[in-house]
């Protein structure tokens, strides 16, 4: 089966998965409500704590810019773990049982350590590569977009192998790399597929933005703008929960090539096709 052709059929069952087990889109929502509130109580300590009023300018003090570090790396550690959980309900779907949000998290617990090493490593990249374009300009931009790049590649199938493995971040890192080396299309197809669905899915949205701005009472622009932002939200829920189990399926098809026990009579078993020397 062609590269292009699998990825099809892992996405077929990504939405199959979704459809069946609707508490994994519950995931992205928490990932982010999780993610706001770390967000929100750092701010308020840095407001209070860290902020540096002497002279005629306004800065952050030491204790701010520890704060600020403090706070993306326990946000990178909330967003992974949440992550983390959505492969883990994802793997117990695919292998036809039951998943529970408590389930899920639960079993992500059991490696909480490996997920916050992996989440610090992988924050820690994010801020270098941030800083790196900041000082370097357009230099830096080619760089971070260049290096960036090959890290989403690379690091694709990292955090289902550090929720299912439970493996150290740099050991995770070359597991993700060597998974890579037999799922390098499947790769690529997963990520730029996913973030097509998530430009085409939000053209309803967009075209009520644009009659929001062109309308001339407040009536009808409103409930506009509020039909759009709720749109956009269910698109990102559904197409982030999607990529979760995509990775999953893909880390699972990449592993062993065998379909999972809960789809192994399914015409979707296709998508577990034995790979072409």
């Amino acid at each position: 089966m062609g590269r292009i052709r699998r990825s099809w059929y892992l996405g077929k069952l990504s939405w199959h998965v979704l459809r069946s087990d609707r508490t994994l889109a519950a995931f992205p929502v928490i990932t982010a409500l999780a993610a706001l509130i770390v967000f929100l109580a750092f701010g308020g300590l840095i407001a209070l704590t860290g902020i540096d009023d002497a002279g005629n300018e306004t800065s952050l003090a030491p204790m701010g810019w520890v704060l600020l570090v403090v706070m993306y790396l326990v946000a990178g550690i909330v967003v992974t773990f949440f992550q983390a959980a959505l492969v883990c309900g994802a793997n117990e779907r695919l292998d036809g049982r039951d998943s529970s949000v408590g389930g899920a998290i639960s079993h992500a617990g059991r490696h909480f350590p490996a997920i916050a090493a992996w989440a610090i490593l992988s924050t820690t990249v994010s801020v270098v590569l941030q800083a790196i374009e900041e000082r370097l300009g357009f230099v830096g931009q080619i760089v971070v977009g260049l290096f960036g790049a090959a890290w989403r590649i690379v690091t694709f199938l990292a955090i289902p192998v550090v929720a299912l493995e439970g493996i150290g971040p740099f050991a995770s890192l070359k597991r993700s790399g060597v998974l890579l080396k037999q799922t390098w299309g499947e790769n690529v197809f997963g990520q730029f597929g996913f973030g097509l669905l998530g430009l085409v899915a939000s053209i309803p949205a967009l075209i009520c933005i644009g009659l929001a701005v062109l309308a001339s009472s407040w009536a009808v622009s409103l409930p506009l703008g509020v039909i759009a932002a709720l749109w956009l939200i269910a698109v990102s829920v559904v197409v982030s929960a999607m990529t979760g189990i995509y990775k999953t399926a893909l880390y699972r098809y990449a592993v062993d090539g065998k379909a999972p026990a809960g789809f192994a009579t399914s015409d979707l078993a296709d998508a577990f096709a034995p790979r072409g020397r």
